[in-house]
């Protein structure tokens, strides 16, 4: 089984993750040894550069018991033209799983196809399972469960976009996207998660952000959009979570940021900073979320 995007998950195996990881954290804070996966080798190979997303998996493997091997672009012959079903081949007879993070979301799906080993999806330009999915337990772990909730995302219709789009149509609570012409998320991914009438494409922030219980955004320009910077700064001025759009929100909404955040862009410093943000807590859910399904993938 591989998991490159939520849409490989059923609302079981989301909700057995999201009770897999609340354990996992319980007997991390309790100091309670844990090694299901020793002598497991993790390895990941990234053309995108990483903090969360690398420390977290290699915390979780040690964490497991197992070991990790960190391969950048530089450090594979994939970075030399390798073609990548070669690459994929070789790694399953050294590797227990492999952790992709890259570009275009074709290039993971081939390596998947000719993978023996699990992959995992450490982030694409389409999709950003694992980080959503710790994010879901954020909100579980905040307001109790995510059934019935109203979740706003303001912002790029991204990779992060997506993975809401499908943990919505999965998990069935209401998603309201607010994203600028030009930046709206994938139409056939619409149309697949589309049926359920619980995602919303709205015209502006403050219908979307309107009684909401969790305000969510992520910079204006992704990694490989940085020469779009300037430009996207005049496109998606207004897109931003302030206190005038946190006041929209149900009083208890809670705020939330994949980072890296670009303060006072698409999130002001105040909000960032302030008592309704949980953007710490939702970063080390990546550790628990990580360990969680490197145990569904590597013993289920």
């Amino acid at each position: 089984m591989h998991l490159l995007r939520i849409f490989d998950l059923d609302k079981k195996a989301i909700d057995e993750l999201l009770r897999s990881a609340a354990v996992l954290k319980d007997r991390h804070r309790r100091g309670i040894p844990n090694h299901p996966l020793r002598g497991r080798v993790l390895a990941l190979i990234f053309e995108k550069s990483s903090t969360r997303t690398r420390v977290s998996f290699e915390t979780a493997m040690f964490h497991l018991g197992g070991s990790a091997i960190f391969l950048s672009s530089a450090d594979s012959q994939i970075g030399r033209g390798e073609p990548i079903k070669d690459t994929a081949r070789v790694m399953s007879g050294y590797v227990d799983a492999v952790v992709i993070r890259t570009f275009g979301h074709d290039k993971l799906d081939e390596y998947a196809r000719y993978s023996n080993v699990p992959v995992i999806n450490g982030l694409t330009d389409a999709h950003h399972p694992c980080q959503v999915l710790a994010d879901v337990l954020t909100i579980v772990e905040k307001k109790g469960g995510y059934e019935g909730l109203k979740v706003c995302w303001i912002g790029d219709g991204n990779n992060m976009a997506h993975s809401w789009i499908e943990a919505a149509a999965r998990l069935g609570f209401e998603l309201r996207l607010a994203c600028p012409q030009g930046h709206l998320p994938d139409e056939g991914l619409l149309a697949e998660a589309g049926g359920a009438g619980n995602i919303h494409l709205v015209s502006s922030v403050e219908e979307a952000a309107r009684g909401a219980d969790v305000l969510n955004t992520d910079v204006w320009a992704s990694m490989g959009q940085e020469h779009e910077q300037e430009t996207r700064e005049g496109v998606f001025k207004g897109f931003e979570i302030n206190q005038e759009v946190l006041a929209l929100a149900d009083k208890d909404a809670i705020v939330m940021h994949c980072l890296p955040a670009h303060r006072d862009e698409e999130i002001t410093e105040d909000v960032l900073e302030g008592p309704h943000s949980v953007v710490w807590d939702q970063a080390e859910n990546r550790l628990h979320m990580q360990k969680a399904i490197l145990e569904r993938l590597l013993i289920s």
